[in-house]
């Protein structure tokens, strides 16, 4: 029997055809790590989970050897919205996915910060409002994960300063179960250079916010520059920032607890290009070329 990598490396997976599909659909990527969605995230219909949905994604998740999964929330939920319909129309979906990952034994939910809009500050406070109200209603242990942003329009979350004044604004009996997760092509994308300094990046994270407070990666490569605010993902190693910090990245201990999902392009076959992206990463962190091949033609790998 083939032995399962030692490492908590993944991707974005679908859920078609139900939840329980997604954790054969990470082994068949060889992936440890899966990230998902629990409904479908351009509409704002909210699903009913069943009990034999339930019972039958938490035995094929045990069956797949899957050892970590996280949940992204929908794309229409904007808790920073001026808008009051918009905003308690955000609430009552974030907590439904916390619900929902309550149910299914998903530890954490990923969240982008919302638009604010009118003011930034203003904006800052009502998605904090909205995460503590909605983290109230959902008691236990499904915590969230705030993403940082590529800070395209009036986003919230492109600086580590804004992430954790966010956390900060929540009341304290919350902030246990509130981390968060950085994306490679938005730290990129807001300015952050980790393609040439990414030990400095590092540094300022643990200063401004901790990196004991960092729970997921997501690994994606860049289309646009650096300080571009573009937010469009491109292959591991084949992008603007290329490979070097991505090998820094899978070779780095103070890494290895943090889950590390990539949502680079499926093109017309989803399986081969995960699969081969999650090799690309491993043969990072073993130190060797993917498939034994130069340095030169390494981005085609």
């Amino acid at each position: 029997m083939k032995r399962q990598p030692d490492d908590l490396l993944g991707a974005h997976v679908s859920t078609q055809g139900g939840v329980a599909e997604a954790p054969a659909r990470g082994a068949a990527i060889g992936a440890t790590a899966i990230q998902v969605f629990t409904k479908t995230p351009n509409q704002w219909r909210e699903p009913t989970l069943g009990d034999a949905a339930i019972a039958a994604f938490r035995s094929s998740l045990a069956a797949s050897g899957i050892r970590a999964v996280v949940s992204h929330d929908s794309y229409l939920i904007n808790l920073a919205s001026p808008d009051e319909t918009l905003r308690e129309r955000s609430v009552a979906a974030f907590t439904g996915e916390l619900v929902r990952c309550r149910a299914l034994g998903i530890p954490w939910v990923v969240s982008h910060p919302g638009n604010y809009i009118d003011d930034r500050a203003d904006g800052l406070a009502r998605n904090a409002r909205g995460y503590a109200q909605c983290l109230a209603a959902v008691p236990g242990e499904v915590g969230l994960l705030i993403e940082g942003t590529a800070g395209a329009g009036t986003a919230l979350g492109s600086t580590f300063e804004e992430l954790r004044a966010l956390r900060d604004a929540l009341p304290t009996g919350v902030q246990a179960r509130v981390g968060f997760c950085l994306d490679t092509a938005h730290l990129h994308a807001a300015g952050y250079d980790v393609a040439t300094a990414l030990e400095e990046v590092w540094e300022q994270f643990e200063r401004e916010v901790g990196l004991t407070h960092l729970k997921c990666l997501h690994l994606n490569d860049s289309k646009g520059g650096l300080g571009s605010r573009l937010d469009r993902h491109q292959w591991i190693g084949e992008g603007t920032i290329g490979p070097e910090p991505f090998r820094r990245i899978m070779r780095d201990p103070r890494l290895a607890p943090v889950i590390k999902i990539i949502e680079t392009p499926k093109g017309d076959d989803p399986i081969r290009h995960d699969r081969r992206m999650l090799r690309r990463l491993r043969a990072y962190a073993r130190g060797g070329r993917p498939n034994g091949r130069t340095a030169q033609t390494v981005g085609r790998a």
